[in-house]
């Protein structure tokens, strides 16, 4: 397939990454190892074909003709720009005249161009001098055409990069922003705590991005939701896992909504969000031992809603030997839309879906943290975890 910008056929993807090169020497290994495989998994995914994935310091090849590889690279996790790119020798002369070849499909009359050079390994030249070897190249083809070039290094109109390294040259026009991050399976796994809502899904997505395998919780709160709920909590899970081929998540549903009614029926009515949020927590606690993960990911974003002041998320972990992670905790509400539009939960989260029909009509806002406590002793809290589990679904979606 041809470069739609050129018409030129591409010969490879160059996939860079960042916080992998900081890594010693037998962690980096490790981790290009297991970008590598996630990079080969979503190529597959979306069916682009490739003939060979190589490495090289600081740098991993995708052999392909296929650019739409450059988009499909940008979505690893680890990955932090990818540029489809031709192949040409480390030398002068060669990279010169892949330079004029793709500025004569590229500079159109009137336009400024731009060489952009950069070289690793031994070489008997400078970056200053492929620039101006390069620069001369295009510069006397656009002459013999009849244009009229102009070389503008601070805003040209357009701009031709060339990556000399010891072995091979690369020369491209575009580079592809990554989503960055860590490869997707280097930080372990930790629970997610899902509800289908807007914030869930993100936070899980950014601890991915951190390399964490996430392993979806839903605790279904009927009869106090409506199946709606259910519905879009388990298409966030499928689309987050869009972002995981390769990967297969374990997803667990608890059903929820017999304690609900325990904490309505026995508690003070004002504390039913706080003591829900901290048996999720437990609940979510006994799944992440089971599966050996080693912590708990939620939506809460400090004040965003009633139950998450600073003074209720103290409450709902008061006593809880637990490693809980908040993601979002400083992320303003229009910071978190953008994410799930950019990652795709976004239509999916704002789907009617109703509200839970447990939540009281005066919540408790400031919450007294060793009253919660005292509520809980109104119930057998150990009994109403057992049973939960015992009562769990477990899917591989």
């Amino acid at each position: 397939m041809n470069d739609q910008r050129t018409g030129k056929q591409i010969d490879v993807i160059i996939v860079r990454y960042g916080e992998l090169a900081l890594k010693s020497p037998g962690v980096r290994n490790l981790y290009e190892k297991i970008l590598m495989k996630n990079i080969a998994a979503m190529l597959d995914s979306r069916n682009i074909p490739y003939s060979l994935m190589r490495r090289e310091w600081g740098r991993i090849f995708i052999e392909t003709t296929d650019p739409h590889a450059a988009e499909a690279a940008a979505d690893v996790f680890g990955v932090v720009s990818t540029s489809p790119a031709l192949i040409t020798e480390p030398d002068l002369k060669s990279a010169a005249g892949t330079c004029a070849s793709l500025g004569k499909g590229l500079i159109l009359e009137g336009e400024s161009f731009a060489i952009r050079a950069r070289r690793s390994g031994n070489h008997s030249f400078s970056s200053a001098d492929i620039g101006r070897v390069c620069g001369d190249a295009v510069w006397n083809m656009l002459e013999n055409e009849g244009k009229h070039p102009r070389v503008d290094l601070s805003s040209p109109d357009k701009e031709i990069f060339v990556e000399m390294r010891q072995n091979l040259a690369y020369v491209y026009l575009e580079t592809v922003k990554g989503v960055g991050g860590l490869p997707l399976g280097t930080q372990g796994s930790m629970v997610a705590l899902m509800s289908g809502g807007l914030d869930s899904p993100v936070a899980a997505w950014l601890m991915m991005k951190r390399g964490v395998m996430i392993i979806p919780v839903y605790c279904n709160t009927s009869p106090y939701g409506e199946d709606a709920a259910r519905e879009r909590a388990f298409d966030c899970i499928r689309q987050l896992q869009t972002w995981a081929p390769g990967h297969q998540f374990t997803t667990y549903e608890i059903p929820h909504g017999p304690n609900l009614s325990s904490f309505i029926d026995t508690c003070d009515r004002k504390n039913t969000c706080l003591l829900c949020k901290r048996m999720m927590y437990r609940e979510a606690y006994e799944i992440m031992k089971k599966e050996g993960a080693s912590g708990i990911i939620t939506g809460s974003s400090l004040g965003q809603v009633a139950s998450q002041t600073a003074a209720n998320m103290h409450a709902e972990i008061y006593q809880l030997s637990i490693p809980i992670y908040h993601p979002l905790i400083a992320f303003d509400k229009s910071e978190i839309m953008d994410i799930a539009r950019r990652i795709g939960t976004y239509e999916i989260s704002t789907r009617p879906a109703g509200s839970c029909t447990a939540v009281p009509e005066r919540p408790e806002v400031k919450a007294n943290y060793d009253l919660v406590v005292l509520e809980e002793k109104r119930l057998d809290i150990e009994n109403m975890v057992s049973e939960a589990l015992k009562a769990a679904k477990v899917f591989k979606l």
